[in-house]
């Protein structure tokens, strides 16, 4: 991978790139390039930012009274969690394993998370691949697309 698009990437403002923006840009890379910039600062970066989105792309009207923890477990140079947890139309975030059960988990890789969060990988295609496992209710999972605002790529 070129160096200028790491050191672009590293000066990039995440907190102003929108979730269109943000898809253009997943969208562009390889899932080489996804690995290669997946390590150190810049992913913790990037995860809190997606994570952080999370909690404003929501879409309560979707939701209704749905109640659900689920977990996110991103593998990787080292894996990361995150849950979130959707109830009574408001939804948080929080990084690491609450003391809640999850009603579902999902577990990808770098590459396969930023490709399902930015719009650009299908989501049941990727289960049906193996690309992300999941466990737990898989009603929820096939569903998930309503309950957030994920950019049209």
């Amino acid at each position: 991978m070129a160096r200028d698009v790491r050191s672009l990437l590293a000066e990039l403002d995440f907190a102003s790139v929108t979730p269109e923006e943000f898809a253009r840009i997943v969208k562009g890379l390889s899932t080489r390039e996804i690995t290669e910039l997946a390590r150190g600062e810049l992913r913790d970066r990037v995860l809190g930012e997606i994570f952080g989105r999370m909690e404003r792309q929501f879409r309560p009207e979707e939701a209704g009274e749905l109640r659900a923890v689920i977990r996110w477990r991103i593998t990787g140079e080292r894996e990361a969690v995150y849950e979130t947890t959707l109830a009574a139309g408001v939804c948080t975030v929080r990084e690491g394993t609450g003391p809640a059960e999850p009603r579902l988990t999902l577990r990808m890789g770098d590459a396969e998370f930023l490709r399902l969060v930015s719009g650009n990988g299908n989501p049941v295609t990727m289960v049906i691949t193996r690309k992300i496992k999941v466990s737990g209710d898989l009603g929820l999972a096939a569903n998930m697309n309503r309950y957030f605002d994920i950019p049209k790529v």
